[in-house]
């Protein structure tokens, strides 16, 4: 069991640092082998009069990251209205302790002692 979990654990955390780094990994791969990266991912390929170079490829990507770093739109709940319901419907209870307590006594007067034994002073 541990080590599913050790194992679901090391992958997430390579899953999220790969999705981190894909841009970067996108930029040196340009870098260190333009030539491969031209022949692989330049989307202008038919059209060498153009002479982009896979920059319109990187360029899609930066993008793709920009818009995901778009700050989340943060929602006004004064002008968001879900459910409106008058006050005046609810009736509130006043008296929630209001039971009564009867007071009684046992008519045989019976009386249990919860002692096994009974103590008797020392005699003389």
């Amino acid at each position: 069991m541990k080590k599913w979990i050790f194992f679901f654990a090391v992958s997430l955390s390579a899953l999220i640092i790969f999705n981190m780094l894909r841009v970067s990994f996108t930029f040196i791969y340009y870098e260190l082998d333009p030539i491969g990266f031209i022949e692989e991912l330049c989307e202008n390929k038919d059209k060498p009069e153009l002479q982009c170079n896979g920059k319109c490829h990187l360029k899609k990507v930066a993008q793709t990251t920009g818009d995901e770093n778009e700050p989340v739109k943060i929602i006004n709940f004064e002008e968001l209205l879900l459910f409106k319901q008058d006050i005046t419907d609810y009736k509130l209870q006043t008296n929630f302790y209001s039971l009564k307590r009867e007071n009684f006594t046992y008519l045989n007067l019976y009386n249990f002692s919860y002692k096994s034994s009974c103590f008797h002073p020392p005699q003389v």
